[in-house]
């Protein structure tokens, strides 16, 4: 069959495509940034990648009509846009105009579950979505998920940055909400297993785990996973905002999406109970299970998507990557090292490596002091960490960068700063003719930008330095 996968590049879509592709379909996705996506999926056959914007009408006049079945997965968890629902709404229709004038015979769509009297707008978005998508042209086929727990979901991520830095957590009375949680594999398995499955047409089902907990208890449970002893007191004075600071300052969340989370957060996530695990042969595993599984992804580096690497997780980089791959010359300020280097895989390697829990290579302190002053301000400091030890693609989060360009058989990495500045940044390192070349490219905002230069030339001098002869260094 030929499918359409709109969410490509997201934390969904980049692990139910392999599934699709492992079945022999051939797979068409509409992206934004083609080239962010091409990078994830260079390799792959029977995959093709077209650029469009479901909010721009024209852009998707490129995508074939001659699809079986599509699967929609455009999410946006951000609050930066104020009127998002209306933005979710406007891609939701602009996609039923080209799916009703198309060959398509099935639409899934990944939704949350609803059932709560008082939802967040982020949830009553996701209701609007579902009744924009209805048509008497295709069959819609939704599935309403909670809490999804998997290797590089928010859910999981927050939740092991509370548990695995706090003894003692003193937190807000959202604690006590009721919820589902379900595997991310247990997710896959109902999208994938729904394909073209007549069954599940127009039918809408809520998919949840076994057990009603809380987040209290998720917490706690995780905490006896890891073999970590953890004491909890809520307390009912944190008001949203408190809330949104506690998340945003003690895990690596942005604080947009801490606020959107905190009021998901106060609204139980209790499924509906149907027959869609009996008719799709789905038997959902516990929370602990779920957890234990993550581990076991974590432990063997084969995280294949995280939310931190998604725009959101910073919220700076609000255009496509490909607009900053060509580093400004002019009115900019650089600092330019070079290093002869003896062995050129091993100097690949140390590049491919640097941040995260491998660190900067030099004069740790002042970056995590750097790290703590954008985070005070708001940004996201060093907390993102990389997806994996030694790869990066085009999109990835690295620490308080961007990766804009990496090409190992280049010898090219290229990083854009996410961090809250009075100006631009970049990071590249390049190597030729046995010279590896490192340079750092300011472009300033106004005299702000221009004091924020002086100011730190001297400890620009000292890091860069140290930073590129250890990279060299065999």
């Amino acid at each position: 069959m030929k499918i359409l996968v709109t969410g490509a590049t997201g934390y969904i879509g980049k692990r139910l495509i392999p599934l699709l592709l492992n079945d022999g379909h051939t797979i068409v996705c509409p992206v934004r940034d083609k080239i962010r996506a091409e990078n994830y999926y260079k390799n792959q056959a029977n995959i093709t990648l077209i650029e469009a914007d479901f909010l721009k009408n024209t852009s998707l006049e490129a995508i074939p009509k001659d699809i079986d079945v599509a699967y929609y997965l455009i999410h946006s968890m951000s609050n930066s846009a104020k009127e998002f629902h209306i933005l979710e709404e406007k891609c939701a229709l602009n996609f039923k105009k080209f799916a009703e004038k198309s060959a398509i015979e099935q639409v899934i769509y990944l939704s949350g579950i609803t059932n709560d009297t008082k939802l967040s707008k982020h949830l009553l978005s996701r209701k609007n979505v579902e009744n924009t998508l209805q048509s008497n042209q295709y069959a819609l086929t939704t599935f309403k998920a909670g809490i999804i727990v998997g290797s590089g979901s928010s859910s999981f991520e927050i939740i092991r940055d509370l548990v695995e830095k706090l003894p003692v957590m003193i937190a807000p009375k959202w604690l006590n909400t009721k919820t589902q949680p379900l595997s991310i594999r247990d997710v896959l398995s109902f999208l994938h297993k729904a394909l073209a499955k007549k069954e599940v047409y127009n039918n809408s089902y809520d998919i949840f785990g076994p057990e009603i907990l809380t987040y209290k208890t998720m917490l706690l449970q995780f905490a006896k996973v890891r073999k970590l002893k953890r004491s909890i007191i809520t307390v009912p004075v944190m008001t949203p905002k408190l809330s949104s600071y506690w998340l945003y300052f003690v895990t690596s969340t942005s604080y947009k999406l801490a606020s959107s989370l905190v009021n998901s957060m106060g609204v139980e996530v209790i499924g509906k109970k149907s027959a869609i695990n009996t008719i799709l042969d789905v038997n959902p595993v516990s929370y602990k299970k779920a957890v234990q599984l993550a581990f076991k992804k974590i432990e063997q580096n084969s995280i294949i998507s995280s939310w931190k690497d998604s725009y959101i997780s910073s919220g700076k980089l609000k255009r496509y990557v490909h607009e900053f791959i060509n580093v400004p010359e002019f009115g900019c300020f650089k600092d330019i090292k070079t290093r002869t280097i003896s062995n050129h895989n091993k100097t690949i390697t140390k590049i491919w490596a640097i941040g995260g829990e491998t660190g900067w290579y030099y004069g740790t302190l002042l970056w995590k002091l750097r790290g703590f002053i954008d985070q005070f301000f708001g940004g996201t400091g060093l907390r993102r960490g990389r997806r994996h030890p030694s790869e990066l693609n085009v999109g990835d989060a690295l620490d308080f960068w961007r990766v804009i360009y990496a090409d190992q058989e280049k010898g090219k990495l290229l990083l854009y700063a996410e961090m809250i500045l009075p100006g631009e940044a970049w990071l590249e390192f390049k190597i030729k003719d046995n010279t590896l070349h490192q340079t750092a490219t300011f472009r300033p905002h106004g005299i702000a930008g221009r004091l924020y230069w002086y100011a730190v030339v001297p400890f620009h001098w000292f890091i860069f330095n140290g930073m590129i002869q250890k990279i060299a260094k065999s």
